[in-house]
């Protein structure tokens, strides 16, 4: 099964990052990494909730073609939340180096 999907899937999200896919190494890892600031667990189902889908599309309309726009998911009871955006988005503001230290 050497083009499965989602090794596929992975392939792409590294390419678009411009990391290197480094998984499945039969150990817990990630599935990309992006030089030495951030790891990339990839997850390819066959469709997503529309409810988020909705919830980022709302964001990115607001946002404007100047701002990022991005979906903050939390859970009652949790302290923490999830950010959700678009992978494209993400690498257009942060793939040439912005935020890395």
């Amino acid at each position: 099964m050497p083009n499965a999907t989602w090794k596929e899937a992975e392939r792409r999200v590294a390419r678009v990052l411009g990391g290197r896919r480094v998984g499945p190494t039969g150990r817990a890892g990630a599935d990309v990494v992006v030089g030495d600031w951030l790891v990339v667990e990839c997850k390819h189902r066959e469709t997503l909730p529309q409810w988020i889908e909705r919830a980022l599309g709302q964001a990115r309309a607001a946002a404007g073609p100047r701002r990022l726009g991005i979906a903050v998911l939390h859970e009652r009871g949790r302290h923490d939340s999830l950010v959700v955006m678009s992978l494209s988005d993400f690498a257009e503001w942060f793939g040439d180096g912005a935020g890395r230290e």
